[in-house]
């Protein structure tokens, strides 16, 4: 991708004629007075990036220890995939919002704080949930604006600060780690509250990992403090981001057509193919041993592609992630069953990598790419969220449509389909966006 006046509007890129300017790299990185950069290109992690690693392994972990079961919480309760979609679709449209809001605070005021802000939040959601208990799925209003609210603090602040410890040459290797480690959480965590919930009585298995949850989002908050306070600079521009998508002949405007459509895809299949496996197993101890075999498949497909993926490589290996995502839902339309789901979700964590962190990398490459668009990074990665919930709700609402008219096998495979097919349009996009 070209950079310039092009890809961006002009109220907020350099001029033409300014040479020599530094990249995001060099003044992230430049010491005093323009010493030797603090980091050499191709080196291992920092110890912030590691910190920073650590405390989204814990936030995922915790996530996994009873994310995955709340949703079959909540079908227990109900037996409605309508409920699980409008819990979804709040959880998603406050999401939004709060990272809107709540960019104003990352950006003038103590990102840090907005960070175990989220991870305190998340801790009370499972306090509610524990305190509901079998009611749980009346008051699924209030429990998605509390998860999204949540969500939006702690995404928005680690995003901010991701962007601030990594660079061009280690966002991939980052990327890879992060993946790696919500896979090991995915892995474990899971089959461990599955395990428990069929050893115990259920209502008392719930209670048990919700719990967990809680204390290890506790111990997150406390690991966060370890984490140095960022250095604040700017007004908050809270338009920024419609004004930048206006513009036709902009970068943006492709990559946020991109995001949304990967958004599409996240936001009904990040809660459906679980519910799915319990649907048709009747077990959590099924649903723990396919989070164990598909994310310990994953674990290694994000190590692998962490080590190998280059910037150039990034467009085919996308091209190749998108058009195998929407492949493995063909078994679908054979029979839905525990084999077919499980067939899914290893081929999902062998190609998700190639599709997923090329498209991170690419997006956060763009935010550094100009000086500018560095200095308003929060409005631009605010922008990036709005753009991926934006996709969430119109996914999740097009589910809530088809399962609230009928909830037929073939039109569950044909909607799994259609919306799982957006990944081709992520790349459709970033390609005409020139960046991949």
């Amino acid at each position: 991708m070209h950079s310039g006046a092009k890809h961006f509007p002009h109220d907020w890129v350099r001029g033409k004629d300014r040479a020599g300017e530094h990249s995001w790299r060099d003044i992230e990185q430049a010491g005093p007075a323009g010493g030797k950069p603090k980091k050499k290109k191709g080196g291992p992690l920092s110890g912030q990036s590691r910190l920073l690693l650590t405390v989204n392994g814990l936030f995922a972990v915790a996530n996994a220890l009873s994310g995955t079961f709340v949703n079959v919480y909540l079908w227990k309760a109900k037996h409605d995939f309508a409920v699980i979609g409008w819990f979804s679709l709040i959880h998603h449209l406050t999401m939004a919002l709060t990272f809107w809001i709540a960019g104003k605070w990352v950006k003038e005021h103590n990102k840090m704080n907005c960070l175990r802000t989220g991870v305190a939040v998340a801790a009370v959601f499972y306090l509610l949930v524990l305190w509901f208990g079998g009611k749980a799925a009346d008051y699924f209003v209030l429990l998605g604006a509390v998860q999204g609210l949540s969500s939006g603090l702690f995404w928005l602040a680690f995003n901010v600060v991701y962007f601030e410890v990594t660079g061009p040459d280690d966002r991939d290797r980052f990327n890879g780690w992060a993946g790696l480690l919500g896979s090991g959480a995915g892995m474990i965590a899971p089959w461990i509250s599955g395990y428990l919930i069929v050893r115990m009585h259920a209502a008392t298995g719930y209670r048990l990992i919700f719990t967990m949850s809680l204390i290890v989002f506790v111990v997150g908050v406390i690991f966060s403090f370890f984490l140095k306070k960022r250095k604040m600079s700017g007004t908050y521009e809270w338009f920024l981001a419609w004004r930048c998508l206006r513009y036709q002949d902009t970068a943006w405007r492709k990559v946020g057509l991109a995001l949304a459509a990967q958004g599409v895809r996240e936001g009904v299949f990040g809660f459906m193919i679980g519910l799915l496996v319990y649907v048709h197993t009747g077990s959590e101890m099924s649903l723990g041993n396919f989070s164990l075999v598909t994310s310990a498949v994953a674990l290694l497909s994000f190590l692998v592609a962490g080590k190998l993926l280059k910037p150039r490589f990034r467009g085919k290996a996308m091209l190749l992630g998108a058009v195998m995502l929407v492949l493995v839902i063909l078994p679908f339309f054979w029979k839905v069953n525990f084999v077919t789901l499980l067939l899914f979700g290893v081929g999902a964590a062998v190609f998700y990598p190639l599709y997923g962190i090329p498209m991170t990398s690419i997006v956060f490459d763009l935010i550094g790419r100009e000086e500018e668009s560095v200095k308003k990074r929060e409005e631009y990665i605010v922008m990036r969220e709005l753009a991926l919930n934006t996709g969430r709700l119109l996914g999740t609402a097009v589910f809530i449509a088809v399962v609230s008219f009928t909830q037929s096998p073939a039109a569950m495979n044909w909607l799994l389909l259609g919306i799982g097919s957006s990944p081709l349009a992520v790349w459709y996009w970033m390609r005409k966006a020139e960046v991949a």
